[in-house]
């Protein structure tokens, strides 16, 4: 694995994300001055906050998964995620609604789960639910070390033992023509192929090496902190502060100041310099591109992701109407990502994600009301026809309609609190305008994904969701890894798969 050569004691991280504490965190571990400068007045990036009219909003995303990998971030510098945050396990993990008027609820655990399946479509199912999953802990035991928790210099860092093991179980498939091996109900299906969306790829054409996504909510379990997500950056930051890690809030990077190939310092809009001997950008990657004055050339053009429109929404409280992950499922499936795939147009047939996080801490909203995250997918605005100006209000009331209709009892007195389109996340800076990074698609995955280093930039190193691995928190966390690996070299006591088992 190539590292950053020569001097590496005073390390500038841009941007406070999920991927920049991490990035943090490892590095003060590991004996570095660290000063992360960050363009807001909080820490977070994506994982976002609003507070209106008493309502505590996270605007990015909902669902934690994989605590175990954030505890690692913790670790680096002696803490930990149960003396920092105190997560809550939601079970059910999600209650999934159809068309047809039926419903399943996901449980994590094994014998839970199978009886839930075999009350819903029979035993032959809940028999193929539990070889299901099997196939998907095997999967992402396989995959953690050679795929999702490593840095790559070439396509030949893939040619490894891990590789070989992860074609035989047949990562290199479809998605969904592997999981049909082992549940046939097309409802079932659903639930354990959708993630494909937050990869940006329809799941019939998405690899199944992605399917460690369906193992991450299905098999090791979805959680919340008191507080809402935001509190996870909040902890991170704390702890890394306490570390003796500077930060410096309120600051926009507008200069990497250059000797030669490498960078000695970071300049900000307000005329502020920070001196570096290396530097960690965890910035979009059109301003990471405009920083380091390069773009690397590719054989084929980068691919966003789908986009979302998503409502935030204070409504009558639902009592047992709905839980804390709610979807609901259209009934054209296979046209839904037609529709913001290729047509670049809304969902004709709407699949909505409802989260309800006073379902888990009632302090997120004034007493007798609930607050709701209402989300449907979006085309991106590359391939998007939607003016969402014009055309976002009177979308939302057509998504909060559906709700309505598909989850009686859910978003009575609906007040609208705030409103993401993808015209939104474009001025946030966000490529395409989508809040999911690149699409995994074959060409931009693994060693094919932007790389986290640029060439002819001896001292700059890239983390977040546009670079390896991924879209996620817990990719995002792992990316931070993955960027102080870059600079100090593989940690001597860095975890493996073998204690991610859950």
């Amino acid at each position: 694995m190539r590292t950053v050569t020569g001097r590496t004691d005073r390390v500038v991280v841009v941007g406070a994300g999920l991927s920049g504490l991490a990035a943090a965190l490892h590095l003060a571990g590991r004996g570095r001055d660290v000063t992360v400068v960050e363009r807001g007045a909080h820490p977070g990036g994506r994982v976002g906050r609003e507070d209106i009219g008493g309502y505590r909003i996270d605007t990015g995303p909902t669902v934690l998964t994989m605590p175990d990998i954030m505890d690692d971030a913790f670790a680096a510098v002696g803490d930990s995620l149960a003396a920092r945050l105190p997560l809550e396990r939601i079970d059910p993990a999600y209650e999934a609604r159809f068309a047809d008027g039926s419903a399943v609820v996901v449980h994590t655990d094994a014998a839970a789960m199978a009886t839930e399946v075999e009350r819903f479509a029979g035993r032959e199912q809940a028999d193929g639910y539990l070889r299901l999953r099997e196939w998907l802990t095997k999967l992402y035991l396989t995959e953690f070390d050679g795929f999702i928790g490593a840095n790559f210099d070439s396509p030949l860092s893939l040619v490894t033992p891990q590789l070989a093991r992860l074609a035989a179980l047949g990562g290199f498939r479809g998605w969904e023509r592997m999981v049909r091996r082992y549940i046939t109900d097309e409802r079932l299906l659903r639930v354990f192929t959708f993630q494909a969306l937050y990869a940006g790829v329809p799941p019939q054409s998405a690899l199944a090496a992605y399917a460690v996504i369906a193992y991450m909510d299905t098999v090791a379990g979805v959680y919340f902190p008191q507080g809402g997500v935001r509190a996870l950056p909040d902890a991170m930051a704390a702890s890394a502060a306490d570390a003796g890690v500077e930060f410096i809030y309120n600051a926009t990077v507008s200069e990497l100041e250059f000797s030669g190939s490498r960078v000695t310092g970071v300049r900000t809009a307000d005329g502020g310099r920070v001196p570096a001997d290396a530097v960690v950008l965890t910035t979009e990657l059109p301003d990471t591109y405009r920083l380091v004055r390069r773009t690397p050339r590719r054989p084929l053009k980068l691919r966003a992701a789908p986009s979302a429109v998503v409502a935030h929404v204070g409504c009558e409280a639902v009592g047992e109407a709905a839980g804390h992950h709610t979807i609901l499922f259209g009934d054209a499936w296979h046209q839904t990502f037609r529709d913001i795939i290729d047509d670049g147009r809304t969902m004709r047939d709407p699949s909505l994600l409802v989260t309800r996080p006073t379902a888990s801490d009632p302090s997120l909203a004034p007493a007798g009301r609930d607050l709701l995250y209402v989300l449907a997918p979006a085309p991106n605005t590359d391939v998007g026809v939607v003016d969402w100006d014009t055309a976002g209000p009177g979308y939302v009331e057509q998504m909060l309609d559906d709700v309505r209709k598909r989850a009686p009892g859910v978003g009575e007195d609906a007040e609208v609190l705030h409103v993401v389109t993808p015209a939104d996340w474009g001025r946030q800076g966000m490529a395409a305008g989508s809040p999911f990074a690149l699409a995994h698609t074959f060409s931009q995955t693994g060693p094919f994904r932007p790389a986290n280093t640029v060439r002819g930039v001896d001292n700059v190193v890239l983390a977040g969701s546009s670079t390896v691995p991924g879209v996620g928190v817990p990719t995002a966390i792992l990316s931070g890894r993955l960027a102080a690996d870059r600079i100090t070299g593989v940690h001597a006591s860095q975890p493996t798969s073998e204690v991610n088992r859950s």
